[in-house]
């Protein structure tokens, strides 16, 4: 009880980092295709939105595939706002850590959590199972979530966790690929196949841009295609209020009683 607390704590304390001031980092630069989606091989589907401003994606940005553990973010929104007191930690760290064991029972004690996120953000190509391991979402609806969190609640403890996620997760694979490695992003979480060559995705967000990635096939698949959708120099910086400042966690310390470091 009392480390799920001072977990939560630094979580919201790591969020002071999002909504204190600093200069925007320039959002990256999706190459279009010959039909203006953004280009990448089949086996790989992207959406971006830069904020505020546009939205594209590949052609395949619709498609409904394997959620992994980027279903975690759908269950971890509904018990930080809804759920026990004691639980609540435990969501922010499942998320860090992208923590199995936790998503069993918080998905357990919450079964229709998901079902709940994917009604209040109107996620149109996500399916529950009743089970979060067999739950499927699109690129598409990562970013329309990470989108509607940043603008309307960016001190969620669920974008907290995601700025500072551990390097490893809990069963030891390494959080660092796919969207995670563009210019500007603050926070991700990662998702794999328990094979961890099948399927990986990726979800991220950066002061002014959000972007989500997922492809049949490994990390480092999904790293390339991912570099290669988007031009090697970011966009010109645009004159907006950030949503957070260029550091990385757990470095800040501003302003909030009760941070936790490490």
């Amino acid at each position: 009880m009392r480390r799920t607390a001072r977990i939560f704590a630094a979580a919201a304390a790591l969020m002071a980092i999002v909504l204190g001031p600093g200069p925007a980092w320039a959002a990256p630069t999706p190459i279009p295709g010959p039909d203006g989606s953004v280009s990448a091989p089949a086996r790989t589907q992207i959406s971006f939105v830069s904020l505020p401003g546009g939205r594209t994606g590949t052609a395949n940005e619709h498609e409904s595939r394997t959620a992994m553990s980027i279903v975690k973010l759908y269950l971890a929104e509904h018990v930080v706002r809804h759920g026990d007191p004691e639980d609540r930690g435990a969501a922010v760290e499942m998320i860090r850590a992208s923590d199995d064991v936790i998503a069993d029972r918080l998905s357990s004690k919450y079964p229709g959590a998901i079902e709940a996120t994917i009604s209040e953000f109107g996620l149109v190509d996500t399916y529950g199972s009743g089970y979060w391991g067999t739950a499927t979402t699109s690129t598409y609806d990562m970013v329309t979530y990470l989108e509607t969190k940043i603008r309307t609640d960016p001190g969620s403890p669920v974008l907290a966790a995601m700025a500072s996620a551990h390097e490893l997760s809990a069963d030891g694979y390494p959080q660092n690929f796919g969207t995670s490695l563009l210019p500007g992003v603050i926070g991700t979480k990662w998702g794999w196949t328990d094979d961890h060559s099948s399927a990986h995705a990726s979800a991220s967000f950066g002061s002014d841009f959000v972007v989500a990635a997922s492809t049949y096939g490994s990390a480092g698949q999904l790293s390339a295609d991912v570099a290669a959708a988007f031009a090697d120099e970011p966009a010109a910086p645009r004159a907006i209020t950030p949503l957070c400042t260029p550091s990385v966690p757990p470095l800040c310390t501003v302003g909030i009683q009760g941070f936790v470091s490490g």
